[in-house]
């Protein structure tokens, strides 16, 4: 019985979720024709399709990397993506897996099809954004907003004269108005953002969206016309297509560029004031006598901005035991709770030398995290829960074998009664019924037996001499990146609670790249995807006085 997945998606807020309904449903009904058995269902809602940094195709090429699947049915190519070179790329890695494409709008997906119709793709959204450029560009020289809000408005929502909603209208927010005011006057006299930032958390005054104030959001970057000191809008001055966004290849993710100055779109909006000329002059020419210090200068003839910063082990896994989030730089050695340091919103302020962390996780991954005891009860925990899915599988088996018996037996009943001369319209219509039935329980039988879970008796063995390995490899300037990716795939998190006796770590692993890097080629035969297992809380207390 082949397998298949079904994607479906739509790009829009302003699309219904039923789009995603009707495109499974209209998928279901072509592999139903073909007799094909449909294993999984993704989608992504409203979510455009010129990137590939959505959940519902990650998980999808997620489980097509596992066999999961042979075919991958959508409504049309653009569903999968609209952008050439991911098309292609996700061609390719699925053609590498053995994997079809086959979209009811082209048929099965071959090489030409990635050419043509990813070229036509790719023009569809260069029309789009040209088109809705100047939709935008004639709102903005209307003195409306050309897209997003910011702070210190409200957007006014209201229908027009032909009873369409009317886009683009705010109106000023008074309480955030003042506040934008006490932000200016405080900087133009000297405090930092920073100082500013844990004054307004300190009195408990919500920042943009409701979140803690950043320094960040208050100083942004004065050229690129970012943050809350360079916002022209604040003096009356709508400047749109300052920037443009194009996207990463290698990430996926959209960057910002700055435009000529001849390109931007500036309109008078006096009505939209809220600092006077005054006060505004004062904080550029703070913001001058600050970009003039030696120091920096220093900064700037670094071009810091333009080298790739260092991943370490632990980059993005540190969690904070008391607030929930990420650790930063306190240093060039020292790691501290990002919201303790820079927000004051956070009670646990003490930084930590990385080195120390590293080497306590490493020591986590290969004495702690799958040792033998542990792993016994993990083995016999997923081996019961899995087996017991694969029972009733085997059940469900066993009932289509006797009821295959059954029918066989009625069938040959029939052919004896037909054999002597027995000849009815209703014999022949129940005959006919029976052997259709027949096909559909043989059908099912096709399908492979579920298979009983295998995991290796010495996993925990196996598992620490290889994260040995790899440890001993992050000396080697030339293979340390492989191995310190191998090793951060290990890692879901890393927790850092401050106790009253001591520091505790807690290191939740990921399940599946740990199961995966033990079991040796021959024998891994374990998937999943939701499960983790975790060092420190989960099995015992890991505490140690840094």
């Amino acid at each position: 019985m082949t397998k298949v997945a079904i994607y479906a998606r739509f790009s829009s807020q302003m699309q219904s979720e039923a789009s995603i309904e009707d495109q499974v449903r209209i998928c279901r009904e072509r592999a139903e024709r073909e007799g094909w058995t449909v294993s999984d269902i993704f989608s992504d809602m409203a979510v455009s399709g010129a990137s590939m940094q959505r959940p519902g195709i990650q998980r999808l090429m997620d489980e097509a990397s596992r066999g999961n699947f042979e075919i991958i049915i959508a409504e049309a190519l653009d569903r999968l993506s609209r952008d050439q070179a991911d098309v292609a790329t996700l061609f390719k890695r699925l053609s590498f897996r053995g994997v079809k494409i086959v979209t009811l709008s082209e048929g099965e997906i071959s090489e030409l099809h990635v050419g043509l119709k990813g070229t036509m793709n790719q023009l569809f959204l260069k029309d789009l954004a040209a088109k809705t450029r100047r939709g935008l560009r004639g709102r903005v020289e209307a003195g409306r907003s050309g897209g997003g809000n910011s702070y210190g408005y409200d957007v006014v929502r209201r229908l027009g004269p032909d009873g369409m909603p009317v886009t683009g209208e705010r109106t000023i927010n008074e309480d955030e108005a003042v506040l934008i005011r006490r932000i200016f006057a405080e900087f133009s006299d000297g405090l930092s953002p920073k100082a500013i930032a844990r004054k307004l958390n300190g009195e408990g005054i919500p920042g943009p969206r409701g979140k803690p104030w950043r320094d960040t959001a208050i100083r942004g970057h004065r050229i690129r016309g970012t943050g809350l000191l360079n916002n022209e809008l604040y003096i009356g001055r709508l400047v749109w297509n300052r920037l443009r966004y194009i996207k990463d290849p290698e990430t996926g993710r959209r960057v910002s560029r700055l435009n000529p100055q001849e390109e931007w779109i500036i309109t008078d909006v006096p009505e939209m004031r809220i600092v006077d000329d005054a006060l505004w002059a004062r904080v550029k020419h703070r913001q001058e006598q600050i970009d003039a210090t030696p120091r920096v200068q220093a900064i700037r003839e670094t071009r810091f901005w333009e080298k790739k910063r260092t991943t370490h082990l632990l980059t993005g896994l540190l969690r904070c035991g008391s607030c929930g989030g990420g650790f930063a730089a306190v240093g060039k050695d020292y790691i501290a709770c990002s919201a303790a340091r820079k927000q004051h919103t956070c009670t646990q302020k003490r930084s930590f030398k990385r080195h120390e962390l590293e080497t306590i996780v490493l020591n986590l991954l290969r004495d702690r995290l799958m040792r033998p005891e542990a792993v016994a009860a993990f083995v016999a925990s997923v081996s019961r829960e899995m087996n017991a899915g694969r029972a009733e599988e085997s059940a469900t088996r066993a009932r289509l074998a006797t009821e295959r018996t059954q029918i066989t037996r009625r069938l040959d009943g029939l052919y004896d009664a037909i054999a002597d001369g027995l000849r009815t319209a209703g014999l022949k219509s129940k005959l006919e019924d029976m052997e259709t039935l027949l096909a559909v329980v043989d059908a099912k039988l096709a399908s492979p037996a579920p298979s009983p879970v295998r995991l290796h008796p010495q996993l925990s063995e196996i598992y620490r001499h290889k994260v040995e390995a790899l440890s001993q490899t992050l000396s080697d300037p030339e293979i340390r990146p492989m191995a310190l990716e191998t090793i951060r795939g290990l890692i879901s998190a890393v927790t850092i609670h401050e106790t009253d006796e001591g520091t505790r770590l807690t290191l939740d692993g990921a399940i599946t790249a740990l199961v995966g890097l033990a079991q040796p080629e021959a024998e891994a035969f374990f998937s999943s995807g939701s499960v983790k297992v975790v060092a420190g809380v989960g099995f015992e207390p890991t505490t140690f006085r840094l």
